[in-house]
Formats: structure tokens, sequence, C-alpha cells
């Protein structure tokens, strides 16, 4: 009898023990409910179920309901004190690591549920299931935009143009690179530059000391007298031209009488003539006695 009682305590103190490490106290009174889901992925017996955080029962079964296929129930035990509005639901959740706990949403209903009554399941679609069905979509088209992007971008790098332009740009850089240097070698010979500049520059302020003094003469000179001067040669030389242009004056008369014209010209064939006639017969018009 001793043995016997030494395995039925030892069963007892296994049992309870294994009940223990599920997280269940069978010394604590509770309240049983269940929930029927259709995906009851990451949840295990035991799994916290929470109210806004705060753990107030836990999983204590999960089996298939074999006359309703394709669900499967779960049942729950709640805190005795804990009262569950009517219409509640028990949500399953997933953390970032893929573990499921049971989240109870209460309504404002003044009535509760019985116990041992179902719950109204519903499975949340979590941080990961949001980002299969609204970021993993994006993402694919994204790879899609991406893969025409680099096939036009592999025909464009393909084109001999870009070859080209891409050879004229090492070119032009080499150009660039010889501009600077000439630019250095420029620049180091500014002091040199700098010093004719001053050299320059005096030679600036001595021609302008002798613009000054030339001024000064020129201030000196006459210059009013000479204009008037000027001024009355003009008006002459007005008056020339006026008489010049004028048939009925003396001077007009000689440039505009056209028989005094042809008079002259007949007077210069005349002398040319005589004198052609004197180089070649000069003892007709010259004679010379011997005495």
């Amino acid at each position: 009898m001793i043995i016997g009682a030494c395995v039925l305590i030892s069963l007892a103190v296994l049992f309870f023990g294994i009940e223990y490490l599920k997280g269940v106290n069978i010394f604590k009174p509770a309240n049983y409910y269940s929930a029927s889901y259709t995906n009851v992925a990451g949840l295990q017996v035991s799994a916290p179920v929470t109210i806004n955080g705060l753990k107030v029962g836990q999983v204590s079964t999960i089996k298939y309901e074999y006359d309703n296929p394709g669900h499967v129930l779960v049942e729950f035990s709640l805190d005795k004190a804990l009262k569950v509005p009517a219409g509640s639901k028990a949500v399953i959740e997933q953390d970032l690591l893929g573990t499921a706990s049971v989240v109870l949403h209460f309504t404002d209903s003044k009535e509760f549920q019985q116990r041992g009554s179902r719950l109204e399941g519903a499975t949340a679609t979590g941080l990961m299931g949001d980002v299969s069905e609204k970021l993993l979509p994006s993402v694919d088209r994204i790879f899609t935009q991406v893969d025409t992007l680099l096939t036009s971008l592999n025909a464009l790098m393909s084109n001999p143009a870009i070859n080209s332009s891409v050879t004229r740009l090492d070119a032009i850089t080499l150009n660039i690179d010889r501009t600077l240097r000439q630019l250095n070698a420029s620049v180091a010979t500014l002091p040199r530059v700098m010093s004719d500049v001053n050299g320059i520059t005096t030679n600036l302020n001595t021609m302008s000391g002798d613009l000054a003094t030339f001024s000064g003469k020129l201030n000196e000179m006459p210059i009013d007298s000479a204009m008037n001067n000027l001024v009355a040669l003009s008006a002459n030389l007005k008056t020339l031209s006026q008489e010049l242009n004028n048939p009925n004056s003396t001077l007009g008369a000689l440039t505009h009488d056209k028989a005094l014209y042809d008079n002259l010209n007949a007077c210069a064939a005349s002398l040319d003539s005589l004198l052609i006639d004197v180089k070649r017969n000069p003892k007709r018009y010259i004679s010379i006695k011997l005495l």
C-alpha cells in the first residue's frame, strides 16, 4: 500500500507539475469559453489570453472540429471574476516572431456571455500579414519596373553613341587637365606680370604728368585767335567755292566756258606741235653766225 500511495503521489505531482509548467493553476477557479477559427497558425496550448495587454487567461485546448470541416475549436480559461460582455470577440493575433495569442475585444453590452459559451472567433492579419498583402504586391510591381529600367539601361549602355560620348568626355577631361596646367603656369608668372604692371603704372603716372604740363601749355597758346583765323579761312574758301560754281563770275567763267576750254586745248596742241618741230628742225628757228 505504501508503494501504491507513493506511485499515486508521484503521478499527482507529475500531473500538477506539468500543468504548472503549462501555466495552468488548477487551484485557481476559472471560467471556460471557446471560439472557432479557420486558421490558428502559431497558436499553442497555454498561449496567453489578454485584454488591453493584460493577461486574464490562457488557451487550454486546441482541437479540430470534425463536425464542422475547416474549423478548429479553441478553448480557453479565464479568471473566474472576469465577465465577458455579449457579442465579444476572441481574436488571434501574431507578434513579429510569429507567436500567436488570443486577444479579447469586449463590447459595451450590459449582458454577459454564459460560462462555457462560444465566443465569436476571428484572426487578425498582423504585421506580417499586412506586409504580405500590402507591401509585397507593391514590391513586386517595383521589381517589374526595376527590371524594365535595367533592360532600358542595358540597351542605352550598348548604344554606340554612349561609347563615343564617353570617349569625347575623356578627351574633354584631358583638355581641361591641360588647360588647368597651363593656367597654373600662367598663375606662376603673375608676379612678374604684376611687376610689369607696376612699371606701366609708373609710366602712366609720368605720362599723366606730361599730359597735365601739355594741357597747361595748350591753355597758354592763342587758341582763340587761331580759331578765328580758321573761321575766316573757311569763309574765304566758301566764297571761292561759290565763285567757282557761279558761271557769271570771272572764276566761274573759266570753269564753265566750254569755248575757252576748247581754245586752251587747241593752244596746248599747237604749242606741243611747235616744240616737236623745234626739236626736229632747230636751224629753222635758231641761226648761228660765226665771225
